[in-house]
């Protein structure tokens, strides 16, 4: 509490010295080794025209105090060529910062190399040495990238990397698999997004002022966690800013498809939905009661207590039904961050803050969102519609989100204090024409769709670094609590009957929906590296572990509204008039029914726990030859306390997965060069089933129509003869090969070339549930491979000439292919459905495994003037979604072709003023999905139309 409190003077001291008048300026930097890109102790960085100077840390930073003026460095180190560093200049109460100094091993004893500051300021060098020389495969993006090219949040800046690509401007994938083979981690440490049942974290709340670095790991090394397979993003945050910012960041963006359009559909929520979350506005109405009263308990005596609790209850519901068309906004966003290090004799203080708020509408007009099927004569194979929908529908999705971090370091130990906490409010309100022709006859009706959805995340990051014996031990602990919660209040959805404005089972009864999610994780993690000798060359020992322990509780309440014998004009918002509801009265009025009751299946909680140990050795069997051997063993337990639909199966806390397994790995490089290298990689690792999946859970998406069924349910057909799927979902094991050449060139120019295959043992995707349409379930398919070839290069345009010196051409390219052994069950399915000529194979595609991806960019930086300007394109092969399953056919989505123009601008010569303008989907593609058969024509899944949208922002420095 006492350093808390001091560390709390020190930033207010701090605060206001930037306003004082400053007799001194501060040099600042960090150095590395230009071999293995790590950080150099205890190096010698000495002033010559004062003759005072400092000596790195363990992170192999510096700090030294002198009056304003031009100055040489001269950097010396045992066994490394001296540097000296010219034309360092120092303003008063500045702090001029040296970023990524490298130092190579001395050719003679007498080599000095003299370099200007101001040619290394923006380097990237120390990243690309530590991939050079890292155990794994592994591509990223550091802090001076992002001010190189003006990113503004990690999002936008983690789309460069090789490799990866961005689903929603939110969410990493990367080599083109899915969610549930990428995740992301920050600081190291596992955490969950604002959407638990995701393996990665929305990117786009980081700012990239307090991220150090993004390093994505596509091989396996022991001390990963283990359940990934196509890479892990780790997001770094700063402990200690380079210098003292104070930093304001206005953003906006226009949709002309979506902004001021006064077609814009929207309904009236609580006071505080422009904060994320509601004020209670839409609260259960049945709060409260012990006992829940339904209509059958109450229709013939509405007068007594439990008929008198069902009216109020019946009156408590909120009577807006439908939404009211009116003027779009604009997107806005609003960041402010603040960061600074400070020195004093024992120890040194970091801290960072970063308080971000987003405000984003959208409009969807003539968004689709179909059924199809194969008809049921073999020799017709055009597609059959069952349900048909289109219409318009808004969203307002509001994000606010804080982080603030502090760091102390001593001379052998470094402390880290992280808190996180994000907020997130999104309504949205819809109307579509709604037809089923799945009865026999065409059924039409309009649609009412009314959602909101609340997630919050807390995150707590405790954790530390100490170096024993001078550096010989390295042990890193770290300590993260979180909490994440879902709150879906009242979702609304209500369809008329066609052209008689009735309500109809037909159609589907008006239906109120309340759901809430909680989750609890907690996460600890112990990291011990010594340096050792083998084969008389240097070497390291790695071991340690970690727990991990994550609680949910899930539940749903759903009510249904029969309307009696009611008349109706068509204007949703009328059906609950209090005139219209059942009473003494009006006994065949409007009525509920509480669908949970007596049986829940929604309702559930679920437990998991991840107990892991791991051990590597680092050696370098051979003068060019670097060899990292390690195995991780897991030990996962999940449990499970539900019912099934039925309740005929009552589970209570039974464990689902008991696993023990054992991830061995093998990293070698061969250094054929000294910027290039050959890698070889061999890992197993896993991909185990959400809470969600492992369920019983039926999940209604309102306006898609669309039905999740957890992977326990069973499905069988032939009166229960034919087992479709048993509802044993079990976890996948996947074996991964990879093979790289890369060569590294200076400032940051390189080229590569990546081949990787893997085997997946029974793997998870998503089948259509053939019972009920639109209804999807994820379950274990026969076994898979993919296979690909990785390619990127980081060229700049001088060696077309000198003037092309400031272009450079980014360029990643990802080619796949990928096949799944179909299990008996379905390739029978696909038998028995053939269409007349169709040849049946026991083989196809694997879902959400991309075919290809293509990343590339042309970009122009000047940092003397402060201009960078870039067109990148993005695109994403067609990729299987959903497998079909009997007579419902795959649905592949279709390749968006995203190309976006950035332009950015610093002004003055400190560069506290940055202004950007970017153009996002140039070619006005839209992203669809489509329902795929034999020699059919393509037919619509879903398609929405995002528009071209026109960014701008404007930053300031303090």
């Amino acid at each position: 509490m006492k350093r808390l409190s001091i560390l709390i003077l020190l930033v207010l001291s701090q605060l206001l010295a930037g306003f004082a008048f400053a007799q001194k300026g501060t040099i600042r930097g960090a150095i590395f080794d230009e071999k293995t890109g790590e950080p150099l102790f205890g190096v010698s960085v000495l002033v010559k025209e004062t003759s005072t100077g400092a000596v790195t840390d363990f992170d192999g930073k510096f700090e030294i105090q002198v009056a304003p003026g031009a100055y040489t460095l001269q950097v010396s180190y045992i066994s490394y060529s001296s540097i000296e560093l010219t034309g360092v200049t120092v303003k008063d109460g500045d702090v001029e910062v040296i970023n990524d100094l490298m130092m190579a091993e001395e050719a003679s004893e007498l080599e000095t190399v003299t370099i200007a500051a101001s040619a290394i300021r923006t380097t990237e060098s120390a990243l690309m040495s530590v991939k050079r020389n890292a155990a794994n495969l592994i591509d990223g993006i550091s802090a001076s990238t992002f001010r190189q090219i003006g990113d503004g949040d990690a999002a936008s800046a983690v789309k460069r990397v090789t490799g990866v690509s961005i689903e929603g401007g939110k969410y990493i994938y990367v080599r083109g698999l899915g969610d549930r083979y990428t995740k992301t981690v920050l600081n190291g440490v596992d955490i969950p997004g604002l959407d638990p049942d995701r393996n990665t974290i929305q990117m786009d709340i980081f700012p990239t002022n307090v991220i150090d670095n993004i390093i994505v790991s596509k091989s396996f090394t022991a001390e990963l966690p283990a359940d990934f397979t196509g890479g892990v993003v780790d997001i770094e945050t700063k402990d200690f800013p380079e210098e003292k910012t104070m930093r304001l960041s206005l953003s906006g963006g226009i949709n002309p498809s979506m902004h001021f359009n006064s077609n814009y559909l929207k309904y009236d929520g609580g006071k505080t939905d422009w904060l994320g979350f509601d004020d209670g506005t839409r609260a259960i109405p049945t709060e409260g009661y012990a006992v829940i009263p339904q209509y059958g308990d109450v229709v013939g005596n509405p007068n007594g207590p439990l008929g008198l609790q069902y009216q109020d209850i019946l009156g408590s519901f909120n009577k807006t039904l439908g939404g009211y068309r009116s003027n779009s906004l604009m997107d806005m966003g609003v960041s402010f961050s603040l960061g600074n290090q400070i020195a004093r004799s024992k120890a040194t203080w970091g801290y960072n803050f970063a308080v971000t708020y987003k405000n984003e509408t959208e409009f969807f007009q003539d968004a689709e969102y179909n059924l199809y099927a194969k008809p049921r004569d073999v020799k017709e194979n055009e597609l059959e519609a069952l349900e048909r929908q289109r219409g318009d529908y808004g969203v307002n999705n509001v994000l606010l989100g804080g982080l603030a971090g502090i760091a102390l370091k001593t001379d052998n130990s470094k402390f880290k204090l992280n808190l996180m906490h994000l907020q997130n409010g999104e309504s949205k309100a819809g109307q579509f024409n709604f037809i089923n022709t799945n009865l026999g006859a065409n059924f039409e009706a309009t649609q009412y769709n009314l959602e909101y959805s609340q997630r919050g995340l807390t995150s707590i990051l405790l954790g530390g670094t100490h170096y024993l014996n001078g550096r010989d031990w390295e042990v890193n602990w770290k300590i993260a609590p979180t909490r994440s919660t879902i709150s879906d209040p009242d979702i609304r959805f209500t369809r008329f009957r066609e052209p008689t404005n009735t309500v109809s089972t037909e159609v589907g009864l008006p239906a109120r929906i309340w759901r809430d999610l909680k989750e609890y994780s907690i996460v600890g993690k112990l990291d011990v590296t010594r340096g050792i000798s083998l084969f008389s060359r240097e070497g390291k020992v790695r071991f340690g572990g970690n727990y991990v322990f994550k609680q949910r509780d899930f539940n749903i309440q759903s009510f249904q509204f029969a309307t009696g014998n009611t008349v109706f004009t068509g204007d949703p918002n009328e059906i609950l008039d209090d005139e219209n509801l059942f009473a003494a009265d009006n006994r065949n009025g409007v009525r509920y029914n509480a669908d949970f009751i007596p049986i829940n299946a929604n309702e559930y909680q679920s437990i998991a726990t991840n107990f892991a140990g791991y051990g590597s050795i680092e050696a370098n069997p051979a003068h060019n030859l670097k060899a990292i051997v390690g195995l991780r063993v897991e030990k996962f337990n999940q449990y499970y306390t539900g019912t099934n639909q039925t309740g005929t199966i009552d589970y209570d806390l039974v464990e689902m997965l008991d696993d023990l397994d054992f991830f061995p790995t093998i990293n070698l490089i061969y250094n054929l060069h000294e910027k290039q290298n050959l890698r070889f990689s061999a890992s197993r690792t896993i991909a185990r089933p959400s809470f969600k999946e492992l369920s019983y859970a039926e999940i209604l998406d309102p306006i898609t129509g669309r039905t999740f069924i957890g992977g326990l349910y069973p499905e069988t057909t032939n009166g229960g003869t034919e087992v479709l799927w048993d509802g044993n979902l079990v976890s996948t094991r996947v074996n991964n090969f990879d093979l790289r050449w890369e060569a590294f060139q200076d400032r940051g120019q390189m080229f590569s070339v990546s081949a990787f295959y893997k085997t997946f043992e029974k793997p998870i995707e998503m089948v259509q549930f053939l019972s009920d349409p639109g209804t999807f379930q994820p379950r274990n398919v026969g076994d898979g491979t993919v296979a690909g070839l990785e390619f990127e290069f980081r060229k700049s345009l001088k060696f077309i000439a000198p003037a092309f010196e400031n272009f450079n051409w980014n360029t990643n390219v990802t080619i796949t292919r990928s096949q799944i052994e179909m299990s008996e069950s379905e390739y029978r399915s696909r038998q028995l459905t053939a269409r007349e000529g169709q040849e049946i194979k026991d083989t196809r595609d694997m879902a959400g495994q991309a075919p290809y991806l293509i990343n590339t960019g042309l970009s122009y930086n000047n940092y003397a003037t402060g201009w960078e300007v870039g067109m990148f394109y993005n695109v994403q092969g067609s990729s299987l979604q959903y497998v079909g399953f009997g007579n419902r056919t795959d649905t592949y989505s279709v390749p968006f072709n995203s190309l976006n123009f950035n332009l950015n601008k610093t002004f003055g010569a400190d560069e506290r003023l940055q202004a950007g303008f970017g153009v996002q989907n140039i070619l006005n593609s839209k992203k669809e999905y489509v329902y795929k058969s034999y020699e059919a024509e393509d037919q619509i899944f879903s398609s929405l139309s995002p528009g071209t949208k026109i960014n701008f922002k404007l930053a300031f420095s303090f």
